[in-house]
């Protein structure tokens, strides 16, 4: 295992004390050595904001609170990897979950050596992101778009957007590929990382969330486009 991976900071919560102590010891014998556990969400908050972990693990049932409010918390102010764990096992709950900005959902009952694993993969796909981003960061204006990719900000009219860490790097890839049709397969494999199989309501979650944020009329959308049978386009018209 890559020494640096080795040395990330994880955060499990789960109101289950078997269930940490397993995920706890697995995680230990497969070379993590800073494994932080919470039984609810109160505990889980707190400890993120004193360790600053480099991926989380939450359970979607707390006593005080759900997985997914502990999520929306983290993702205000962090792109770490984040995965699920749920005795839910519904499409809709795997989409509700991966919609408000998660990067895995795994149902109970589950291998701890495949939440291990899934682990080392999200954990690696993001060192690989880090490391990989430019040291110079562009500036894109396309009317009536503007796109800070230090700041991670994207304004329209001058008017900020908020647009969570999947909403972003969507639209991103979007305004760099402007006025081309872009199937769902190819938001999977450039944007997500992942194979299709499964994603095709996930990515039209995500679609009609920057519909809602980026158009006047989500429902008769000027910008972001559908194109029957083949995928989305991002039209923006020459002035």
């Amino acid at each position: 295992m890559d020494t640096n991976i080795k040395n990330s900071k994880i955060l499990v919560v789960d109101d289950e004390v078997e269930i940490l102590n397993l995920l706890k010891m697995v995680l230990l014998k497969e070379g993590f050595e800073k494994i932080y556990t919470a039984g609810n969400g109160k505990t889980a908050i707190n400890l993120y904001e004193d360790i600053n972990p480099d991926l989380a693990i939450l359970d979607v049932m707390l006593p005080d609170m759900e997985g997914y409010d502990i999520c929306k918390t983290i993702r205000k102010t962090s792109n770490i990897p984040i995965l699920f764990l749920s005795a839910k096992g519904e499409e809709l709950d795997r989409i509700m979950g991966l919609a408000i900005g998660a990067d895995d959902y795994i149902t109970k009952p589950f291998s701890p050596k495949e939440v291990a694993l899934r682990v080392k993969i999200q954990l690696t796909k993001n060192m690989m992101i880090n490391n990989s981003k430019p040291k110079e960061y562009e500036k894109i204006t396309e009317y009536p778009f503007e796109i800070d990719e230090e700041k991670m900000e994207v304004k329209k009219n001058g008017e900020q957007v908020d647009l969570k860490p999947k909403e972003y790097k969507m639209f991103l890839y979007m305004i760099k590929h402007k006025n081309q049709i872009i199937s769902k397969e190819r938001f999977c494999d450039e944007v997500w990382g992942e194979d299709f199989i499964g994603f095709d309501n996930t990515i039209m979650v995500h679609i009609r969330k920057l519909r809602e944020k980026l158009e006047e009329n989500p429902s008769n959308p000027e910008y972001i486009l559908n194109v029957k049978g083949l995928g989305y386009k991002l039209q923006i018209k020459d002035k």
